[in-house]
């Protein structure tokens, strides 16, 4: 059995919770049933067990190499991606008039979840290149779509984003490439870029850089920085492939894991210059790529959950199978042993893995719904809906990165620990999924950066409205539950709620005093515990649904999975949200122990 994932839970997650139906019942998706999500999560299992998941372990033990200037790939990784590419699901999400399939971008992200769950390397390359192409259909010109974005979406090309360099790392203001205008329009682009995914292979016909890079003579800071198309080789307006563009490998990256995705040092214009065309307005290319990376911190997230997700599985397995010792009352050591999911510790670690990767798979589709409500408003021309949309899903964007990312590798320890010591080999996958899940701390994005984004931005822009279009939708999801079962934890979310929110309003009361540092200097705590809040949201909708649901089961199969939900939802309120208590307590006390630990005591 593979154990990518459970089709029982992502059909509960997509009908029955998120209700997926009703975004067919709009003009934008009306072309598209149930059945025709269900057929093509059936090829996508298909593929995810029978070409990506097979050689997950071989990519991860033969790294992608540097040899002469090009990059080896073992060949089972280009076979995977041509049989994508063939199936025609990257053009999935875009609309017809990009000549793509126009579905709900909640499928297309459950598409995505399946395939990082069987093979996170190698999904790598085509889920980063469908981001460059979304950035082109929002911010290209006609003329680069024409160019660009139509060999992205039918998968001919891939693409990266060039954002860090070596001395400015997440401090984008200091990068120091720069971007020369030419007579034709073009620009000369020369500089350095590092921890570039996928920035060079032999998989795609081209590689689409997208690159950020200062124009001489503009503003200073991130004020100053554009966005430019950087092909790895030249394309005519025919379409056709050109010299290779000045774009050179300089080395690669070895990470603890995602081994299998080529990570590289890439110097442009070490000759002549690199050629480059500048995307919508000068000194805008840090909003612009902003639509790439709050997509990617999306999925950077929902990439945690999978790796939590299938580690889980795997450690369920292992436990219902793996037989040693004997219940406390058993004195007889000549009876036979029991498996060991028997012992209440590993029962524990179980359920802990199953609250954060299924918690975790709740959130992000439910982000994804949010992308398909916004575009359903403005395509029926309801723009204030669109912009409540836009809102949320912004508050939202720092947690759905940072807590699969997080709880996610605590999973992911655990399920490490099931296995005993077989678990700290190679001889079994669980070991691979921590080191790859370990990664997601940084891609996108540090943790303490998202504390900074949701503390310092999200949660007071446009005068608070972000934050009370969440506590709103939390409150609607509270007046629903009316079952007695779940009456209590209905309750102790509104509670943790009403903390969060009192602890936020008392830190921004104390800013005059004590200052701004100090409000920002326990960020991660108050993103952690935002993020349980948010997560015991998703499973008390979960539980509402289940209880809803078991009325109507129709045999005991359905009953235990609704009945599962039920009691996992019942394990979250119980051993984890009250854990975010303590670091709320030194939130409102607005603690600076950390901000004035002097240099000299380290």
């Amino acid at each position: 059995m593979p154990h990518i994932f459970n089709r029982r839970d992502l059909t509960f997650q997509l009908y029955e919770v998120l209700n997926l139906e009703k975004l067919c019942n709009n003009s934008l998706y009306r072309d598209h049933h149930t059945d025709d999500f269900e057929q093509l999560i059936d090829l996508v299992e298909r593929m995810a067990e029978e070409l990506f998941q097979p050689h997950a372990a071989k990519v991860d033990a033969n790294e992608p190499t540097f040899k002469e200037g090009q990059v080896e790939i073992i060949p089972e990784v280009k076979k995977a991606l041509d049989a994508f590419i063939e199936s025609g699901l990257p053009a999935a999400s875009f609309s017809y008039s990009e000549g793509g399939m126009q579905l709900p971008y909640a499928v297309t992200q459950a598409m995505a979840f399946i395939f990082a769950a069987a093979n996170v390397s190698t999904s790598a390359y085509p889920l980063l290149s469908l981001g460059v192409a979304n950035l082109l259909s929002a911010c290209g010109s006609d003329e680069q779509k024409q160019k660009f974005l139509k060999p992205l979406i039918e998968g001919r090309y891939f693409g990266t984003m060039c954002l860090s360099e070596t001395q400015a790392g997440s401090s984008l203001a200091d990068i120091k490439t720069q971007a020369v205008p030419q007579s034709d329009g073009s620009y000369l682009i020369t500089g350095n870029k590092m921890w570039i995914s996928g920035g060079e292979h032999n998989l795609s016909e081209n590689i689409i850089h997208m690159v950020l890079a200062k124009i001489p003579g503009g503003d200073a800071g991130v004020k100053g920085i554009s966005l430019f198309i950087v092909p790895k080789f030249m394309v005519d307006d025919a379409g056709s492939l050109g010299a290779r563009n000045d774009v050179v490998l300089a080395g690669l990256n070895h990470k603890m894991g995602y081994r299998g995705t080529v990570n590289t040092v890439l110097n442009f214009g070490e000759n002549e210059g690199a050629v480059g065309y500048l995307v919508g307005e000068a000194g805008k290319g840090l909003s612009y790529m902003f639509h790439m990376m709050n997509e990617a911190r999306i999925a950077v997230g929902l990439g945690a959950t999978a790796l939590a997700y299938t580690g889980y599985l795997h450690a369920l397995d292992y436990a219902t199978d793996r037989k040693q010792g004997r219940p406390l009352n058993q004195k007889d050591p000549s009876s036979p042993m029991v498996p060991i999911i028997e012992h209440t510790d590993v029962k524990r670690m179980l359920i802990q893995q199953k609250s954060y990767a299924e918690g975790g798979l709740a959130l992000g589709l439910y982000c994804a719904q949010l992308v398909d409500q916004q575009r359903i408003a403005i395509s029926e021309g309801q723009m204030k809906a669109a912009k409540a949309h836009e809102l949320l899903l912004d508050i939202l964007t720092p947690i759905a990165k940072s807590w699969p990312s997080e709880y996610g590798l605590k999973a992911n320890e655990q399920a490490i620990q099931v296995h005993g010591g077989y678990g700290y080999t190679r001889d079994y996958p669980v070991e691979r999924f921590y080191r790859d899940n370990r990664l997601n701390h940084i891609h996108e994005g540090t943790k303490g950066i998202q504390g900074l984004d949701l503390l310092g931005r999200k949660v007071t822009q446009f005068e608070g409205q972000s934050t009370q279009l969440l506590i709103q939708a939390i409150q609607a999801t509270l007046a629903e539950v009316k079952d007695p079962a779940l009456q209590p934890m209905a309750a102790d979310l509104a509670s943790h709620l009403q903390l969060i929110i009192a602890t936020t309003q008392g830190m921004q009361a104390q800013i005059p005093n004590k200052g701004i540092d100090a409000y920002l200097a326990n960020a991660s705590l108050y993103l952690d515990a935002f993020g349980h809040v948010v997560v015991a949201w998703m499973w008390l909708q979960q539980a509402h649904t289940a209880v809803t649901a078991m009325s109507e089961a129709v045999n005991d199969t359905d009953r235990q999975f609704y009945q599962g939900k039920i009691k996992t939802c019942q394990y979250f309120f119980r051993y984890e949200l009250p854990n975010i208590k303590p670091a709320l307590e030194l939130l409102a006390e607005m603690d600076t122990t950390c901000m004035d630990f002097d240099l000299g005591l380290f």
